[in-house]
């Protein structure tokens, strides 16, 4: 699978990369039928507790699957944004066995 990240008006961080990177393993381990993720990383407005926003859209065969979290630091983003991926994953899996 390829992953593409996105930084919009950040500073591309080497750490944060491999930590999303480490992070998706799990679901390319899981749905080897996976093609491509793209993951986009900004911050929101205000200065709120929340802000750090992380987006993932997966590309496999049929519709595309679309996550976004918005959470105290990007890690908790991502962790979360996964985690919302792998609910949507598992119905997909499941619609796609029982055809």
């Amino acid at each position: 699978m390829t992953i593409n990240f996105q930084y919009v008006n950040l500073d591309t961080s080497e750490s944060l990369t491999a930590f999303t990177q480490d992070k998706l393993q799990s679901l390319i381990k899981k749905y080897e039928w996976l093609i491509n993720c793209d993951v986009q990383f900004k911050k929101g407005p205000g200065t709120k507790e929340d802000g750090f926003i992380c987006s993932m859209e997966l590309s496999m065969p049929g519709p595309r699957i679309y996550a976004i979290s918005d959470e105290k630091n990007f890690e908790a983003a991502v962790k979360e944004t996964i985690s919302d991926l792998e609910v949507q994953l598992k119905k997909r899996k499941h619609a796609m066995s029982t055809k």
